[in-house]
């Protein structure tokens, strides 16, 4: 029985087209450029912000951020950034009663944003919101905190395994691999991954299904 249904946010409800363009653009290099290079990182196992510094080696992202954010070219995040199953497969599991909680790592900024949306969500919380980010375990104990149930009756559904799978399922939570996105795909068949998750799924609706009493 799943209770809860806990979902990532980046390539899980949101695409990242808009974001590594807006990048590209701020380190005057072609879109082209960059996702080539978030592809390569991605393959490697290594943070996806090491594209940024394949490029300019040193830099302070943190800073980056803050400068694009004084300038007017911060975080930016609408409907159009959303997957096409997000509101559709969200209200599905509310409807069953399932809760819904939306939690990853991702500024207080964007936490901010997803709430702008009126998402059929519970609860949406950041990473920068709660000063811990995944993959370390201390996430999954906060977001057990408020999953209101048990780590067996709660679902953790993200596309990167060691962000989002390996240490949810260490953690005591059911997981579902989502195949979407450069993570998702690439380690969808992964051996390890397929260990690890109680299920593989390509689209949000799937989980309507899996948490159906």
């Amino acid at each position: 029985m799943i209770r809860t249904v806990a979902l990532d946010i980046g390539e899980t409800l949101t695409h990242d087209d808009r974001f590594w363009a807006s990048w590209a653009d701020w380190v005057g290099v072609p879109h082209h450029t960059l996702s080539a290079l978030v592809g390569a990182v991605v393959a490697q196992g290594r943070d996806h912000a090491d594209a940024l510094r394949l490029l300019h080696p040193g830099i302070d992202v943190a800073a980056e951020y803050a400068a694009r954010e004084v300038v007017g070219l911060g975080q930016r995040l609408g409907e159009s950034d959303l997957y096409d199953d997000v509101r559709p497969a969200l209200t599905s599991l509310r409807e069953q009663g399932v809760r819904v909680i939306v939690a990853g790592n991702q500024t207080a900024t964007v936490g901010k944003l997803l709430r702008a949306l009126d998402l059929p969500a519970d609860l949406i919380a950041t990473s920068g919101e709660w000063g811990i980010a995944k993959p370390d375990s201390a996430f999954f104990e906060r977001l057990l905190d408020v999953a209101d149930a048990p780590p067996d009756e709660t679902l953790y559904v993200g596309d990167h395994p060691a962000n989002d799978i390996f240490p949810a399922h260490h953690a005591g939570l059911r997981t579902a691999h989502l195949r979407r996105g450069p993570w998702g795909c690439l380690w969808a068949d992964d051996p390890a991954v397929r260990d690890a998750a109680d299920w593989s799924i390509t689209s949000l609706h799937d989980l309507v299904a899996i948490a159906s009493p």
